[in-house]
Order: structure tokens, then C-alpha cells, then sequence
């Protein structure tokens, strides 16, 4: 027997979607209240909003394989805010410096998307990816730009490898939400930056 969609295209409700619901808001509150220890105030509040912007792109870049231009600029605004809050009272070369590190980022990713498409023919990467490396470049200082990156990309590399032993087929068409593992791996970055100041 099978649960039928109801007729106005909603889900069903199941004990599994409960539990993931209450899985999900569990991690939330456990990183926001991470960043707020690890950086007491209001930095401690935005880095509690990265957290949130963070996983919500990473959930919505699992489930539909696009990040919303709306997360990348909260999340890009919440980096400025936190640069500002930071580096009182010189703030205004920490926030240019934060703009450089993000438009460095973005050039890096858009010219990494547009060498991958002129050899292959195909996107290999989102243009939400994309902003999202500008959001990096606003909340990571230069040293831990890297870091971020690394992390994502043995993540993803080990997702991908994890499910290939499970008998999934990955080739090189297919399509892998980059965003799931970016955006945990700027905020993990952040928290370790966060901490080593402390």
C-alpha cells in the first residue's frame, strides 16, 4: 500500500520527514550556539546566522541541485556585517579587503566554470557556487580561503566515492551539489578561525 499525494501537491506526512525535520533543527541550533561560544556578541550573532545560511544552502543545493540567490546574498551581507563589527573603529580597510578576498574568489570560480564548460561543452559548476565563493571570500581571511576549499572538495570527492562503492554510477555528466559541502566547510572555517583568536 502506498500514501498517495494529496491533490494540492504537498507531501504526505511521514515519521521519517518528522524525524529529519527535528535532525536538521537540532544541527541549527548546535552551530549557531557554537558560533555564538566561540565568539560571544554581536559577531557571535552573525556567525550564528552563517551557520543557518549554511546549512539551508546546503540543504537546498542536496534537494534541488541550485543555491538561491537570496541565501548567497544574506549570507554575503552577514559577512559584511561581521567585517564591520570585527575591525571597529578601522573598519573601512577590513571591509575593502573583505570585497577584494570575495572578488578574487568569485574571478577564481567563474574562470575555473568557464575553463571546465570550453573543454567539456557542459557547466561544471552552478553559478551559485560561484557567489557562494564570494561569500567565503567575505567571511575567510586568505589563509583559510584554502582550508575551505580543500574541505569541500575531499568532501564531495569522498561523497562521491562513498557512493559509488553503494552501486551508484557517477560519470563525469552528472551532477553533484558542490553547495552541500562549500557552504558547512566556510562556516567550519570560520568557527576554527573564531577559536584560534580566542
Amino acid at each position: 500500500m502506498t500514501a498517495e499525494a494529496p491533490e494540492d501537491g504537498s507531501r504526505p506526512f511521514s515519521p521519517a520527514s518528522a524525524g529529519a525535520a527535528l535532525l536538521i533543527a537540532g544541527a541549527c541550533c548546535g552551530a549557531a550556539l557554537a558560533s555564538y561560544i566561540a565568539a560571544p556578541g554581536w559577531i557571535g550573532l552573525a556567525g550564528a546566522a552563517l551557520a543557518v545560511l549554511a546549512l539551508a544552502i546546503a540543504i537546498v543545493d542536496r534537494r534541488r541541485l541550485i543555491i538561491p540567490n537570496e541565501l548567497n546574498a544574506m549570507a554575503f551581507v552577514a559577512g559584511l556585517t561581521a567585517t564591520t563589527l570585527k575591525s571597529q573603529p578601522a573598519s573601512e580597510a577590513a571591509v575593502l579587503d573583505a570585497l577584494l578576498r570575495a572578488s578574487v574568489m568569485f574571478v577564481a570560480f567563474f574562470a575555473f566554470r568557464a575553463g571546465y564548460k570550453q573543454l567539456r561543452g557542459v557547466d561544471g559548476m552552478g553559478l551559485g557556487d560561484v557567489k557562494l565563493a564570494a561569500v567565503a571570500g567575505v567571511w575567510l581571511d586568505w589563509t583559510d580561503l584554502p582550508m575551505a576549499v580543500e574541505i569541500a572538495a575531499l568532501s564531495a570527492l569522498a561523497s562521491a566515492l562513498f557512493g559509488r562503492l553503494k552501486g551508484n554510477k557517477y560519470g563525469l555528466t552528472v551532477k553533484m551539489p558542490f553547495g552541500l559541502f562549500f557552504a558547512p566547510a566556510i562556516w567550519i572555517c570560520w568557527l576554527v578561525a573564531a577559536l584560534r583568536v580566542d
